[in-house]
């Protein structure tokens, strides 16, 4: 039995596949939909793992050669192929940990900026983009929701789903409060500011998931989209508010062009933080699905971007730190995630 059993997964992928030709597969669409996922990360992780292994036997080989006869050129060629391999390696790392319940789904994102105006706003807005970034870079697919545009600079509040395997395994490391210091670019003084903005993530469930919305107790209220959307907005009143008044919980969606597409998706997220709310209550896993709700403030922080007087990102939860924080505010924050996925391993 080695550390990764590649026979046992395999054997995994083939009986589930068998699965698939059953008669009465798709009768249980949750069930079948299930098993569709299950089978494309096995396969994920089988096809890491092969790769993985070609590229070590290539650098063993490479090793092999210069041990026998050294030239400059050749170890040169072997540091760039060690990097390489110690880039898969923490890739794989990545996905052997992904084995938590609902890791595969979408992530349904919301960021709020904290207490400061404009500064918290235009920070939050600076955390959008690092995600979009982010999702570009890994071929994610990111909709927007609903967004708040703030009143002179930066966002109010945004809602998106990044599409795409994974989704919700990888963005759930960045649940939490952010931190950011900067010399504010909205002081005439030049003062250095302090800014927050919250980030929760939750799992996207099917729409078909086993979650049942009384009508009655939902009061819909619909606008006029705000914001870049085209010719539509501000013209009809197609943006949809949806309260679900026994919890208070609340959903907005804009991006859609007719009312009724909008309110599609606002159900979607609704049953969607409702069914993550019934598998708290059940199963009181409130701290791996969403991780723990603080305040927006000063203490409560997962992580900090100081720009000013000094570069530095640090995760307070991993320890783990970066002084190139300009490629961590274009998206380059797989190594945050991968420390704070490490951490979570019992």
């Amino acid at each position: 039995m080695t550390l990764f059993d590649l026979p046992s997964k395999e054997e995994q992928v083939k009986k589930l596949e068998a699965k698939t030709i059953e008669p009465d597969f798709w009768q249980d669409k949750n069930q079948a939909q299930k098993t569709i996922k299950q089978i494309n990360t096995l396969k994920n992780t089988i096809n890491g793992y092969q790769e993985l292994v070609v590229l070590t036997n290539n650098f063993l080989d490479e090793l092999k050669l210069l041990k026998e006869e050294y030239s400059e050129e050749m170890h040169e060629l072997l540091e760039k192929d060690f990097k390489k391999v110690s880039k898969k390696v923490e890739t794989f790392e990545m996905l052997i940990l992904l084995n938590q319940d609902y890791d595969y789904n979408d992530a349904l994102v919301e960021i709020h900026p904290g207490a400061g105006g404009t500064e918290s706003q235009d920070w939050a807005e600076m955390l959008l983009r690092m995600y979009v970034r982010y999702s570009e870079s890994k071929d994610y697919k990111v909709e927007i929701l609903d967004y708040q545009a703030g009143d002179e600079a930066g966002i109010k509040s945004v809602t998106f789903i990044v599409h795409g395997p994974n989704a919700y395994g990888y963005l759930k490391a960045e649940q939490g409060v952010h931190r950011l210091v900067r010399i504010s670019p909205f002081d005439a003084s030049g003062r250095r500011h302090t800014s927050f903005s919250s980030v929760e993530v939750i799992p996207v469930f099917n729409e078909d998931s086993e979650v049942v919305v009384d009508e009655a107790d939902l009061r819909i209220d619909t606008y006029r989209a705000s914001g870049a959307g085209g010719q539509h907005v501000n013209k009809t009143d197609s943006a949809v508010r949806i309260t679900h008044l026994p919890t208070g919980i609340v959903v907005c969606c804009q991006s859609q062009r007719s009312q009724m597409q909008n309110r599609e998706k606002a159900m979607l997220t609704l049953k969607s933080k409702l069914y993550q709310k019934q598998l708290e209550e059940k199963e009181r896993q409130l701290d791996s699905l969403r991780g723990e709700q603080k305040a927006i403030e000063w203490g409560s922080q997962i992580r900090s971007y100081v720009f000013c007087p000094y570069c530095l990102v640090k995760d307070h939860r991993s320890n783990y730190e970066s002084a190139d924080t300009e490629s961590v505010m274009d998206g380059d924050i797989d190594q945050f995630i991968y420390a704070y996925l490490k951490t979570k391993v019992v």
